[in-house]
């Protein structure tokens, strides 16, 4: 999963970039408005938090720029925490959570990944699909066999992205937008590695091959255990 934080301190914006990445997350990260509704409108993030208090253009107003134009990208607005009109202001432009400054890490990391979930129909941490089960928290994979792996960044984000959309053909560009961040070399070519990594671990029918198209996670439980 990608996310946009939008913060001009940096020495508030840096450790919650640490930590978004730690947990397992592909972070991008810029300081004012203009660049952050720009971003926001071309890259496909699964997440933004946003300052509301940004240089060059204000945070509530490139929320409202963004809604105004149909983008409905999930965002946790930032605000100070005594600033309540600032809350219900961002609630009313199309916020999807709120979360006040200073603010202690686990919270927020809890209410990240609340959102990423929310926002793929998931109501519980964790995955399951087609016996494959992630820990989101040790960022390990158990086959449909009942073996544990542990998962390199790349490849959890890889296998939790696919694990979010099962049954899906996902194409490579899709897939680098969603695991790598934007000044990351983005070889498309390098997601076939780490798809035949996820496939050894794994099984390899559980992660189909679509000619000209993509790649799709089928859950297919049977021929995976039989393969794993």
């Amino acid at each position: 999963m990608r996310l946009l934080i939008v913060e001009d301190d940096l020495a508030t914006a840096e450790p919650i970039q640490q930590t978004l990445r730690k947990s397992g997350y592909a972070v991008d990260l810029v300081h004012n408005g203009v660049d952050a509704e720009f971003m926001g409108d071309e890259e496909p993030y699964d997440l933004i938090l946003l300052d509301l208090g940004l240089p060059k253009r204000s945070g509530l107003e490139v929320l409202k720029n963004w809604r105004s134009k149909g983008n409905k990208v999930p965002v946790l607005v930032l605000t100070a925490r005594d600033a309540w009109h600032e809350r219900v202001d961002g609630l009313k432009a199309g916020a999807d959570d709120y979360l006040g400054k200073p603010f202690h890490m686990e919270e927020l990391l809890a209410r990240v990944d609340a959102l990423v979930r929310r926002a793929h129909g998931k109501a519980a941490p964790g995955l399951e699909v087609g016996g494959v089960s992630l820990d989101e928290e040790r960022q390990i994979a158990t086959s449909p066999s009942g073996h544990e792996y542990e998962l390199t960044g790349t490849e959890y984000r890889l296998l939790r992205y696919f694990m979010s959309h099962p049954g899906t053909i996902l194409s490579k560009s899709r897939l680098t937008e969603h695991v790598y961040e934007g000044d990351a070399d983005r070889d498309s070519n390098v997601i076939e590695v780490y798809v035949n990594r996820l496939r050894n671990k794994l099984g390899k029918s559980l992660f189909e091959t679509r000619r000209g198209q993509g790649y799709l996670f089928s859950g297919k439980l049977k021929e995976a255990l039989n393969k794993s």
